[in-house]
């Protein structure tokens, strides 16, 4: 596979050149960008490394040591030591979906900006995906000679439609990637490597129980490399075929290892957490991509993503190097599978009955039991990372002992979005959370500490954007974004610095903002409805590419292949089937949200299946709360779409009104602030020569596929687009009087 590595900011960045001089020199500038040669830290200068560790959909609503966590929190004790040593950040908005916050911890930037609007797909076309053209974070820590790893989950982009594949960690400037490109780990394998029908089988989380025939105590436990052994049932093993799963075998019940069974079992079959798609860039810019029948791609995906960090981290400390390590676990990303059991805290029920698929809301119980699980064991997971790469020790009772004022590393910890409906708790709100832009859905703990920490174990109840974080890893290094990123780039951080240094810090932000909507489909064409039954009323989205991801997340398939088909969110509510008999609800095709410190204001633009979209608004009163937060439900709403009596403004005191009106007009000042140019794709804002030069470049590349210069959203870099560039030829997009973004630009 040929290397695409194409990394016109990073030349530029590192030469110190224009980006127009460096690019028109060199349109193929993969091997000085991506290969690496260790250079140690500038003498003197011993800035921080920086650790950061994404947590997968872990609203706060999951975190005790934030006040919440409902009835049965799980037991978070290694978190907790972090936070006890750190700021814990108790007013933090992200995105409503994974890739839009990712993004923006790693670019700065909002997604009307770049165009990564919600959870990228295989079936989004790279305009909806970063950007080889972004400032990426890794891309500016290198001019101030850190290297950077990415470990876990990737979901900055889909190789189907990205010209770069499975290179793409690379060519947005980070050295070493070890981890997985999607969005989750793939649906569970009922089936047990084909032994059972998916349809019937009884095994929802992807190994045999020990219920199977009237027992299953023991049984050949079978591994890809053609060995066997015969597991039965102990205290080492009380689940045998639990036991086979975790070290990579497919486990056939009450036989011996000479049993021959009447079809071969399958091995390249995903497994969620337990068999994946695992995914090299190496620093030469080698990628490697394993089969599922290797050993690295089998067992539980949290493991391999700590010790690939571990491994990498202290290999950058062997060498003195200046390094930031992003570890994104994947956990509690659904699909709910159970961790291994040696990773929960004693007294852990005993999960291995439970159901893992479906959704029967009856089923709550179990999904509960095993989020919490998959919290605790990413716990687990994160006091094993600190302890192996020498940031922390265990004491005698086994608690982590934490002391960053004696290392060199700042720790930033963060949920990526709210939690997803069936792990939500009380009081927070399941059918406004991931995916909305209610508190539910965007609300997210973040902890930081580290040696520039000032008076550790307090709180900042300040508001703070996920884009915060991308100024903040800078200002670490001793770097200003705004200075640094070209100007043709708005970057909508501010400073996190001082609230770190300071613990008297004043408010810096006076609004928050978050949002999303559609990414951009071949013909803008949204994918086929699908129901998740799990929020009530039932959420119909047209987000998902298949019936596996449709059905792992929960939800009813009406795309191609079921016995049911739709073509629309509203031709599934219009057919008004029986199983849903309170009707459905959609998710908006585009929303925002911005705040002050006492008011929140929301947008919809929500289709009517009638005559187009309608934009919604609704108005709240809330706060961070500890104890009982107000939050942004429907029945406290100040004014909103509910009656024509109360529609917004209608209604309000004039304290209510005047906020009302600032917040209305920062939201759409907000979106203002963007305005489209047609025919730039290297996001210069200005369409000249350099962008004829970088069509032809991605007009061969991958025989001409989806590209950033694929204008007309076919899928194709071709003439078409090239007639695009040749229509505006020299505009500069920046001083011309363009239209600006506005909310009917996301729903044409």
């Amino acid at each position: 596979m040929k290397r695409l590595g194409c990394e016109p900011f990073m030349i530029f960045l590192l030469a110190g050149m224009s980006f127009a001089q460096t690019a028109s020199s060199n349109l193929e500038p993969a091997a000085a960008a991506t290969s690496r040669s260790h250079s140690s830290r500038t003498p003197g200068t011993n800035r921080p490394n920086i650790l950061f560790i994404i947590m997968d959909d872990v609203g706060i609503d999951q975190m005790k040591i934030f006040g919440y966590g409902g009835a049965t929190p799980s037991a978070t004790p290694n978190i907790d030591a972090v936070a006890h040593a750190g700021v814990r950040f108790r007013n933090t908005w992200s995105m409503p979906e994974c890739s839009p916050s990712r993004a923006i911890f790693f670019e700065g930037r909002y997604p009307f900006r770049t165009n990564v609007f919600n959870a990228i797909l295989s079936d989004d076309l790279a305009n909806s995906q970063v950007s080889p053209f972004e400032a990426t974070t890794p891309k500016i820590l290198k001019t101030a000679s850190y290297s950077s790893g990415l470990f876990g989950k990737f979901h900055l982009a889909a190789a189907t439609y990205n010209p770069y594949g499975a290179a793409t960690p690379h060519s947005l400037g980070w050295d070493y990637f070890d981890g997985f490109l999607e969005g989750a780990p793939h649906p569970i394998d009922t089936t047990i490597g084909g032994q059972f029908l998916a349809s019937t089988s009884p095994f929802t989380c992807g190994f045999v129980t020990n219920a199977a025939y009237g027992g299953a105590d023991t049984g050949a436990c079978h591994f890809a490399d053609n060995t066997c052994k015969v597991i039965s049932k102990d205290s080492n093993h009380p689940t045998p075929g639990r036991s086979c799963m975790e070290m990579g075998g497919l486990f056939i019940p009450s036989q011996s290892c000479t049993y021959v069974p009447p079809t071969p079992l399958v091995f390249d079959q995903a497994n969620a957490y337990y068999v994946w798609n695992r995914t090299y860039n190496e620093p030469d810019g080698t990628v490697v991509q394993p089969p599922l029948t290797d050993p690295r791609t089998r067992g539980y995906v949290s493991d391999a993503t700590t010790t690939s960090a571990v491994d990498w981290i202290n290999s950058e400390n062997t060498l003195n190097q200046s390094w930031m390590a992003t570890v994104a676990y994947a956990n509690i990303h659904s699909p709910y599978q159970q961790p291994p059991a040696s990773q929960l805290p004693p007294g852990s029920p005993d999960s291995s009955n439970f159901k893992c698929t479906g959704n029967d809301p009856a089923d709550e119980i179990y999904t509960r039991v095993i989020s919490n699980q998959m919290l605790e064991s990413m716990d687990t997971q994160i006091g094993d990372l600190l302890v192996r790469s020498g940031l922390a020790t265990w004491n005698s009772d086994g608690s982590l002992n934490y002391q960053p004022d004696k290392t060199n590393t700042m720790v930033v910890l963060i949920g990526d979005n709210g939690t997803y409906a069936p792990g939500v708790k009380a009081p927070f709100d399941p059918s406004r959370s991931k995916g909305w832009v209610y508190q539910t859905g965007v609300w997210v703990p973040l902890i930081v500490s580290g040696p520039l920490v000032a008076s550790p174990d307090r709180e900042v109840t300040s508001m703070i954007n996920i884009a915060d974080l991308f100024q903040l890893f800078a200002e670490i290094a001793g770097l200003d974004v705004h200075q640094v990123v070209p100007p043709t780039h708005t970057i909508d951080s501010v400073s996190m610095l001082p609230y770190l240094v300071n613990p008297n810090q004043a408010e810096i932000r006076t609004s928050n903002f978050t949002m999303a909507a559609n990414n951009i489909h071949v013909g803008n064409t949204a994918p086929p409805p699908c129901v998740i039954a799990l929020t009530q009323p039932p959420t119909c989205v047209q987000l998902f590419n298949g019936a596996g991801l449709c059905e792992s997340e929960g939800g009813d398939w009406y795309g191609p292949g079921a016995p049911q088909q739709y073509s629309s969110c509203c031709a599934v509510q219009a057919a008004q089937l029986p199983v849903y008999p309170n009707g459905i609800q959609f998710l908006p095709e585009a929303q925002w949200a911005t705040r002050n410190d006492k008011y929140k204001l929301i947008q919809k633009s929500q289709a009517n299946c009638v005559d187009g979209n309608t934009t919604l608004t609704e108005f709240y009163n809330v706060n961070e709360d500890p104890v009982n937060p107000k939050l942004d439900d429907l029945d406290v709403a100040l004014c909103s779409e509910v009656s024509a009596a109360h529609r917004c403004p209608s209604g309000l005191s004039q304290e209510q009104l005047t906020n009302y009106n600032q917040l209305l007009t920062d939201l759409q000042t907000t979106l203002a602030s963007q305005v489209p140019c047609p025919g730039d794709g290297n996001e210069d804002q200005a369409v000249f020569g350099l962008d004829v030069q970088w069509w032809g470049y991605f007009s061969t590349l991958n025989g001409g596929g989806s590209s950033w210069y694929d204008f007309n959203y076919d899928g194709l870099t071709n003439d078409e687009d090239l007639a695009v560039i040749q229509q505006y030829m020299g505009t500069n997009c920046l001083k011309q009087d363009a239209t600006p973004v506005t909310i009917s630009s996301y729903t044409k």
